[in-house]
């Protein structure tokens, strides 16, 4: 019996490498609230995006509005939490990141710019009970109007 040629097979695994590659798209969290942001003069950019863990506030969509009322919601990562439930993602977001990355976590809120600052309070007070004191808030950036005097 004769060896099988192997000759090719570095060809076909780099082949479905490459397929692979550029066909699967990174998960991003399915927005099921309005977030319209606030505007925003002066503001940073986020460095590291990986460091950051996304807390979205706002009103239901329309087409949800029938099924969780149309007051302001919580929703970590693709579903709708309560306050309570802040600590725990909190803890699974640290976990998530490596030993050396934990001190640099941040939480970026994102609030719809019509939502009451009672729930935001609520929300910043879970944080500091999660010990998630690093806080930034997401905005539209606005160019600043200089002027000509």
């Amino acid at each position: 019996m004769g060896r099988i040629n192997t000759a090719s097979l570095p060809d076909i695994v780099f082949m479905l490498l490459f397929f692979f590659m550029t066909v699967t798209v990174m998960r991003e969290v399915e927005l099921k609230i309005q977030v319209r942001l606030p505007d925003a003069t002066q503001g940073k950019k986020l460095e590291k995006k990986s460091l950051a863990s996304f807390i979205y506030i706002g009103e239901p969509l329309p087409q949800l509005q029938a099924t969780f009322g149309s007051e302001p919601k919580i929703q970590l990562n693709d579903a709708f939490k309560e306050i309570d439930d802040i600590q725990d993602f909190i803890a699974q977001e640290r976990e998530s990141l490596d030993e050396a990355e934990q001190a640099k976590m941040l939480v970026s809120l994102k609030i719809d710019k019509n939502t009451r600052m009672q729930i935001v309070t609520e929300v910043k007070q879970a944080l500091r009970r999660a010990n998630a004191l690093k806080i930034m808030y997401a905005n539209t950036p606005v160019e600043k109007i200089t002027s000509l005097d």
